[in-house]
C-alpha cells in the first residue's frame, strides 16, 4: 500500500484563510493514481485559525462542501482510499468528523472525534466554538471500519493524549490508525514519542496528517507514517507538502513476552499482567460527570430506601441498577475518625443500638444490626463506610453527599473534610460528587479548600434564604426543603446559574408538578415508582 499524508501551511491570522485553503487544495491535486491511501489534516474546512465561533462556523459554511467534493474527486481520480476531516452538520450543530471515501468516491465511514477539545466544547460566551459534542458523553466502542480487508481505527488531534484508549484500539485489532490532527502546541520530539508509543502499543500502523505552522516552526506538524514496531517511516516535521511511503498494512510486530517468552504483541504481553483495579475509573458503567449529565434528574434519597434499609449497600445498589442518575447519602465521622453513612445522629431508629453515632468507635458501631429493623431479610447488615460506598459505586452515579454536623452553627473540622476528599480522590470521582450541607461554616470551608468540588446549599436554619446563601458560598446547587420554597426562589436560582434540588417527592403527581416548576433534581425515597411515573416527562424536558 502506498500512503500519502498531506501537510499544508496553517496560519494563525484569519486573513490568510483563503490562501491556506487554496494551497491545501493544490497539494491534494498533486496526488496521483499511484497512491492507495491519502490522509488530510484536521479541519480542512477551517484551514487557518479563527478569532471566534462566528468566524469558525463561517469558514465551515464556506469550505465544507468544496473540500468534501474535492476529497471525493481525489478518491475517484487517484483510485485511492481518502480520509478527510471536516465538519458534519447535525440537528444540534457541527461535529468534528473524519470522512472515509472508498476508491469510488463513496463515503463509507464517519468518525466523530471521541474527545472533543475544550475549545470545541466551550460555548461562544466562554470563548469556544460550541460544536455538537453531546454524543461524546455516551458509552461507545472504538470506531473501526473495514475497507478492502484492512481494519481502520481513528484518532483525531486531542484523542492522541488519551493513552487509556490505546488499549481499546489494540483490543479491536486495528491494522491502520488514521490520524487527522493539528496538535498546535507540542514540539516535534513529543509528537514523535506519542506516535511511536501508540503504534508499539496497538500493533498498528499510524498514518497521520497535520499542518505546518511554517517551515522553521519547532511545534505542530510531524505528519507521519509509523510502523507497529515504532519505526518512523515518514516524519515531515514542519515541511509543507506530501509525505509518501509504501508499507504492508497487515504487517505486525511481535516480541518475546518477557525474558525467553513466546512471541506476542506488546499489548498481548501486558494483558497477561494487567490489574485494572489499580487504575482510575473507566468503562461503560461510568456515567457522565455532574457538570454534563442532563437535567432534570431523580436522586434516590438514602438509596432506594423503600426496597432496602436506608443508607445501605443494598439500597444504593438497587437504585443504581435501576438507572438512578443520583444517589444521596449522609456522612458522619466516628469517635475514632472513620467516615460512615447514617442519616440520624442517634442510632435507635436505624439499628438495634443506642446513643450518638459520633460518640461511638467504628468497632463499636459494627456490633449493631442496621438491617433488622427494616425487615428480617436484612438481618445482619452492618453500618457502611464511605470508602465501601466508593469502592463499589464510584462513578456509577452522581453522589449527593450530605455532610452531617453535630452543631449547625459550629465550624466543621478541616481534617475531617480533608479525610473525606482524600477518599474521593482515592476512587477518582471528584467530578461525580457534590457536597450538600445546611451548615454555612462547612460551605465556606469547602469553598476555600476545595473550590472545584461542587457544593449544594441545604436549607439549614434559614430555608427561605437558601438561594441568597447559595450565591454567597459559590454553590452550583441548592436543595430546597418543602414546603419552604416557591416559584420565585426557583426562578432566582436559575437566573444565577444555580440548579434546584427538592427534598422530596414520593407522590407521582407531586413529582410531575415539581418538574413543571423547573426543579432540576427530585429526591425520592421510592425511586422506581417515581422513575416510572416521570420517565416520559423527564425525557421530554431533556430534549
Amino acid at each position: 500500500m502506498k500512503a500519502c499524508v498531506i501537510q499544508p501551511w496553517y496560519s494563525f491570522d484569519a486573513k490568510d484563510t483563503d490562501i491556506c485553503f487554496s494551497r491545501m487544495c493544490e497539494l491534494l491535486d498533486q496526488c496521483d493514481e499511484s497512491m492507495d491511501l491519502i490522509v488530510l489534516p484536521e479541519y480542512t474546512d477551517v484551514p487557518a485559525a479563527q478569532p471566534d465561533k462566528e468566524h469558525f462556523h463561517a469558514s465551515i459554511r464556506k469550505y465544507n462542501e468544496i473540500i468534501l467534493e474535492k476529497a471525493k474527486r481525489a478518491a475517484i481520480r487517484c483510485r485511492a482510499i481518502v480520509f478527510a476531516n471536516a465538519a458534519c452538520e447535525t440537528a444540534t450543530g457541527y461535529r468534528n468528523t473524519t470522512y472515509a471515501f472508498n476508491r469510488e468516491g463513496t463515503i463509507v465511514g464517519r468518525y466523530f472525534k471521541a474527545h472533543p477539545a475544550p475549545s470545541e466544547v466551550k460555548t461562544a460566551a466562554q470563548g469556544g466554538n460550541e460544536l455538537d459534542v453531546g454524543y461524546s458523553y455516551e458509552p461507545a466502542e472504538p470506531y473501526v471500519i473495514e475497507i478492502e480487508g484492512i481494519r481502520f481505527g481513528f484518532m483525531t488531534c486531542y484523542d492522541f493524549y488519551f493513552y487509556e484508549s490505546f488499549a481499546q484500539l489494540a483490543r479491536y485489532k486495528a491494522d491502520v490508525i488514521i490520524g487527522c490532527s493539528h496538535q498546535r502546541t507540542d514540539p516535534h520530539a513529543t509528537l514523535e514519542m506519542i506516535h511511536r508509543f501508540l503504534c508499539y502499543h496497538t500493533n498498528a500502523w499510524l498514518v497521520r496528517a497535520s499542518v505546518s505552522l511554517g517551515e522553521d516552526s519547532p511545534i505542530c506538524g510531524c505528519s507521519t507514517i509509523v510502523s507497529p514496531s515504532g519505526q518512523v517511516m515518514v516524519d515531515m516535521k514542519s515541511r509543507i507538502g506530501l509525505g509518501i511511503c509504501e508499507f504492508d498494512p497487515h504487517e505486525k510486530y511481535y516480541k518475546s513476552a518477557g525474558f525467553r517468552g513466546v512471541q506476542k504483541s506488546h499489548y498481548a504481553y501486558i494483558e497477561d499482567g494487567r490489574r485494572p483495579w489499580l487504575y482510575r475509573n473507566g468503562g461503560k458503567a461510568i456515567v457522565p460527570f455532574d457538570d454534563v449529565m442532563p437535567y432534570p434528574r431523580l436522586c434516590a434519597h438514602r438509596g432506594f430506601n423503600t426496597a432496602a434499609p436506608e443508607n445501605s449497600m443494598p439500597a444504593f445498589g438497587a437504585a443504581i441498577s435501576l438507572g438512578a442518575d443520583e444517589i444521596e447519602f449522609d456522612l458522619w465521622e466516628t469517635a475514632d475518625g472513620v467516615i460512615v453513612s447514617c442519616h440520624d445522629a442517634k442510632l435507635d431508629r436505624v439499628s438495634n443500638g443506642s446513643g450518638f453515632i459520633y460518640e461511638k468507635t467504628y468497632e463499636e458501631l459494627k456490633q449493631f444490626d442496621f438491617g433488622v429493623k427494616f425487615g428480617e431479610a436484612f438481618r445482619g447488615l452492618k453500618i457502611v463506610t464511605f470508602e465501601e460506598i466508593l469502592q463499589k459505586f464510584a462513578g456509577h452515579a452522581i453522589m449527593n453527599i450530605h455532610i452531617k454536623t453535630i452543631d449547625n452553627d459550629a465550624d466543621y473540622p478541616e481534617e475531617t473534610l480533608h479525610k473525606i476528599v482524600s477518599l474521593i480522590d482515592k476512587y477518582d470521582c471528584r467530578k461525580h460528587v457534590y457536597f450538600m450541607c445546611g451548615n454555612d461554616h462547612f460551605l465556606a470551608l469547602a469553598q476555600r479548600l476545595y473550590p472545584d468540588i461542587h457544593r449544594c446549599c441545604g436549607a439549614g436554619a434559614k430555608p427561605w434564604e437558601i438561594v441568597e446563601r447559595g450565591i454567597q458560598y459559590g454553590c452550583c446547587k441548592v436543595q430546597l426543603f418543602k414546603p419552604y420554597f416557591n416559584q420565585q426562589m426557583i426562578d432566582k436560582a436559575h437566573v444565577h446559574g444555580i440548579r434546584c434540588n427538592v427534598f422530596f417527592a414520593d407522590d407521582a403527581e407531586e413529582a410531575k408538578r415539581y418538574l413543571d416548576m423547573g426543579i432540576d433534581t427530585i429526591l425520592t425515597n421510592d425511586y422506581l415508582k417515581i422513575a416510572n411515573a416521570t420517565k416520559e416527562l423527564i425525557q421530554a424536558k431533556r430534549k
